[in-house]
């Protein structure tokens, strides 16, 4: 069974592999037969979110710019749309009933509105006119992106096995298995009514035992890993409830939350909230368990003589500087995934304290504290663990009371006396006074006070 990401450790004794799996095995199929009973039956119901639009794929082949026309004026502190650059854009259209065709679209304006060049592969839409069918306009949508990121995703998975080998490509099976997990079941299950933080909780287990198994190899430590990412993972949810409750969060405190809440009414925005929290964590979560179910198998190994309080307060030593860098990873991830809604809140006239108590401002907060505290409990949960079962593998592996009685194999006995013998003078040497070695008291065996290697 594996220790660690580099070398195979011994295989646990039997004792602590059964133990092992008549915990892991059981909550494995709970979690199977879970997700069985929760899998959406029927799809994901359609949402009315209007005709769908025409899309065909373009090349552009000319742009041609001109002055825009005057803008009526507008009262002092109104946003201005439309200011960009005016003209029209020839593209050939790529695919569809009208592929091989030039058409002439405006040049795109407006807030978000691509730049585009000749050469440039773009996303065409074509708009009827509902009072004359036959009549069409053609607009430029955005960028066709696919060539760009598959190069990207190439260079990410060849990156990725280059550096980890074997390893790597579990890793990127993982990973494909993650997002399966989450298109196959989680996302039609929350769409299809059923309740978010259960299907949550359910998905994010069945995503750990799947990626963590995969990626670290069937093994003891792997097993520890499993259990402590478990445990924390319930008790994220349970501070997650709580915490949304005490802070009366509904779910309502992003834009994207209010636009699905018009399209499917029927989703629970707050335990959708609830969900995020639990599967954003998991990604940190799995990361210092194996840590910290790595530290220890390591500590036994370097140094057996450890007991298992100081196994346990060993690592828990390695788990305090991990968590130190990981709350800053964690603050800084959702920092930067909310830019723009922290840029907003500069040019906010309203007190600090109205601020940091707004519904899409303290959502964050409670992400941020919540997933700080399931990682916290993570460390010491893991690593007790990971002691009790290194420590009952020593225990079981314990060479008998007579083996230290036993006198050197013939090997060792015969190196550890050539290594204290006196060196011999070659001819062509001048002749040099040596202090002879001291007796032995045991054959071969130098006295006490005399200094030998450790590792033989």
């Amino acid at each position: 069974m594996g220790s660690d990401h580099t070398r195979s450790a011994p295989p646990a004794p039997p004792r602590v592999r059964r133990l092992l799996v008549v915990t892991v095995v059981p909550l494995f199929v709970a979690t199977v037969l879970a997700a069985a009973l929760l899998w959406p039956r029927g799809g994901t119901p359609q949402t009315d979110g209007g005709t769908d639009v025409p899309r065909y794929a373009g090349t552009v082949t000319r742009v041609v710019t001109e002055p825009c026309p005057p803008q009526p004026s507008s009262p002092e502190g109104t946003p201005r749309v439309g200011a960009g650059p005016c003209g029209t854009v020839d593209v050939r259209v790529d695919d569809g009933p009208a592929a091989g065709q030039q058409v002439r679209t405006p040049i795109p304006d407006g807030p978000g509105a691509p730049r585009v060049g000749v050469g440039d592969e773009v996303i065409l839409v074509e708009l009827t006119d509902p009072a004359d069918p036959g009549t069409s306009n053609w607009n430029i949508a955005e960028h066709q992106r696919g060539t760009p990121l598959l190069w990207l995703a190439v260079i990410f998975a060849a990156a990725i096995v280059a550096f980890g080998r074997w390893r790597g490509l579990a890793a990127l099976a993982g990973l494909a298995a993650s997002f399966a997990i989450l298109l196959t079941f989680v996302l039609p299950a929350i769409g299809a009514g059923g309740s978010p933080l259960l299907v949550a909780v359910v998905g994010a287990a069945l995503i750990m035992f799947v990626v963590l198994y995969l990626t670290h190899g069937i093994s003891a430590q792997t097993s520890v890993a499993v259990l402590g990412t478990l445990g924390s993972l319930v008790l994220t949810g349970v501070l997650a409830t709580i915490a949304t409750a005490a802070t009366h969060l509904t779910g309502f405190g992003s834009e994207d939350a209010t636009t699905l809440s018009m399209f499917q009414a029927d989703v629970d925005l707050h335990g959708l909230l609830l969900a995020g929290i639990i599967i954003g964590s998991l990604g940190v979560l799995d990361d210092v368990t194996v840590t910290q179910a790595a530290t220890v198998t390591e500590l036994a190994h370097a140094n057996p003589g450890l007991t298992r309080l100081q196994l346990y307060r060993a690592a828990t030593r390695v788990g305090r500087a991990h968590i130190a860098s990981t709350v800053n990873t964690i603050v800084l991830a959702y920092a930067g995934a909310s830019l723009p809604l922290l840029l907003l809140l500069t040019a906010d006239a309203r007190p600090i304290g109205q601020i940091l108590t707004s519904e899409f401002l303290a959502q964050e907060i409670v992400r941020s504290a919540v997933a700080t505290l399931g990682l916290i409990a993570a460390v010491p949960l893991t690593t007790g663990l990971a002691a009790i079962v290194t420590a009952a593998g020593r225990a079981d592996a314990t060479p008998p009371a007579d083996a230290a009685r036993r006198p050197p194999e013939p090997d060792r006995a015969e190196a550890l006396a050539a290594l204290s013998s006196p060196r011999t003078s070659r001819p062509d040497e001048p002749d040099q006074t040596r202090t002879p070695p001291p007796s032995t008291a045991i054959d071969g065996w130098p006295e006490s006070n005399r200094s030998t290697e450790t590792a033989w």
